[in-house]
């Protein structure tokens, strides 16, 4: 993954080649005095390090320097990792693996949680690791948590946008049958329709959920197990297979990741483009953007009105093996507050997780896009959920690929999704 000025979530990462075993254990152990690593070191203070890919947009260092002026005991050391998500998620399996005391705070992709928090990983920000959740936009606290509990406190989100150019479309879509219909202007105008990410990887995953999602679909069910035989879901991703198959998402979309397809869009080859926040700031200052006096935002289109965005973003989770877990948590109730959370939103592009920061006039007038991403974000929903999330993304990706080449049809491949995902350990 690339970080960009809006840090992706993991629809940039590559297939998470990991093969994970049984949910629910196998990772905490014991500690010395007989308790748990989740009991021990709750009131430990002193040096702690703190764990996130690297920091293109120089955020995190100023905030560190910040904390560690007011905290000269109990300073952050910022342990940079790479700018490829399958790396930097590598990287936290193996320290959580060694027990390593070291990494005291992690920046944790959406899509890791589940994972992590079922291996026993993570510290439970509840009683006396509490974090307060009041006012933080409900998607990213679902997405920080699992099976009831909080694990990660939501510090950045993100969500799905469709770009489109607003002198060709005076009105912007809010069904996808209503955006099927303008591909006419396309046409005429001799320009793709519409592409999102359609290359086989984790980008793929994010857009075939959404159809599927936007359509009343789910890839899983309330309690983990695939729900992929039914008719939303088919008619979900059908829609995706029908555009490809007549046009209306162009041949070479299925080579697309982010900057590909931001490249067709902003270069004036397509009329919609689903894609993140981070294509604002750069097709509207980009000499060589062809938008940047035509680009129009919206939600997502779904069946009756907004679609259902795949929610991106990073929360900040406590080890179990730190040895200062009170200084920890204090650090997460640094990176999640207000003012820290503006700094997020003005000097890095990063979505606030608080809600009322959306309204907060002064940063709308920065990045004017907010409204709409609210908007995305409240509608979105969690990539899968699940420990066994490396599997079923590759189930995604490979399934829906296939479908769109024409290999299989939307039905066939929702069935042969579901078989793998079952087989993975996801449907026990």
């Amino acid at each position: 993954m690339k970080t960009r000025k809006f840090l992706l979530p993991a629809a940039t990462a590559g297939i998470l080649a990991l093969t994970l075993s049984a949910c629910g254990g196998g990772g905490g152990g014991t500690t010395g005095g007989g308790g748990t690593d989740a009991e021990a070191n709750l009131d430990g203070r002193g040096p702690i390090t703190y764990v996130q890919g690297k920091d293109n947009s120089n955020v995190v260092r100023p905030l560190v320097e910040k904390w560690n002026a007011a905290h000269p005991n109990e300073k952050v050391t910022f342990k940079e990792q790479t700018d490829q998500a399958d790396q930097q998620h590598d990287d936290l399996v193996q320290h959580y693996q060694a027990k390593d005391a070291n990494y005291d705070v992690a920046s944790v992709d959406v899509v890791w949680t589940a994972e992590f928090a079922a291996k026993g990983w993570l510290q439970p920000l509840k009683d006396k690791m509490a974090v307060n959740t009041t006012g933080m936009l409900k998607p990213t606290v679902e997405a920080g948590s699992y099976k009831g509990t909080l694990y990660a406190a939501p510090v950045s989100s993100d969500g799905g946008i469709l770009y489109y150019r607003k002198d060709l479309v005076p009105t912007a879509p809010k069904t996808w049958a209503e955006m099927m219909d303008m591909c006419s202007i396309a046409k005429a105008n001799n320009i793709g329709c519409y592409s999102g990410q359609f290359k086989q990887y984790e980008g793929l995953t994010v857009n075939a959920s959404e159809a599927i999602n936007s359509f009343g679909g789910s890839v899983l069910d309330k309690d983990g197990k695939p729900s992929l035989n039914t008719a939303a879901a088919k008619a979900g991703l059908e829609n995706l297979v029908k555009a490809y198959a007549d046009g209306n998402i162009p041949q070479e979309a299925i080579t697309y990741q982010e900057e590909e397809s931001r490249r067709a869009f902003q270069s004036g080859n397509l009329l919609f483009l689903r894609n993140w926040p981070y294509v604002y700031n750069l097709a509207t200052t980009e000499g060589s953007s062809v938008v940047k006096d035509k680009l129009g935002m919206t939600a997502l289109p779904g069946k009756d009105g907004p679609g259902a965005s795949s929610l991106g973003g990073h929360s900040a989770a406590v080890s179990v093996y730190s040895k200062n877990k009170a200084t920890a948590l204090d650090f997460v109730k640094f990176l999640v507050d207000a003012e820290q959370q503006k700094f997020f939103a003005t000097q890095g592009s990063l979505a606030p997780v608080l809600g009322d920061l959306y309204e907060d006039k002064e940063l709308v007038a920065k990045l004017p896009y907010l409204p709409v991403l609210k908007t995305s974000i409240e509608n979105a929903v969690p990539r899968p959920v699940t420990p066994f999330y490396p599997a079923v993304t590759q189930a995604i990706q490979e399934n829906s690929y296939a479908a769109l080449k024409g290999e299989k049809s939307a039905e066939q491949a929702l069935s042969d999704m579901q078989k793998s995902i079952e087989s993975a350990g996801a449907g026990s």
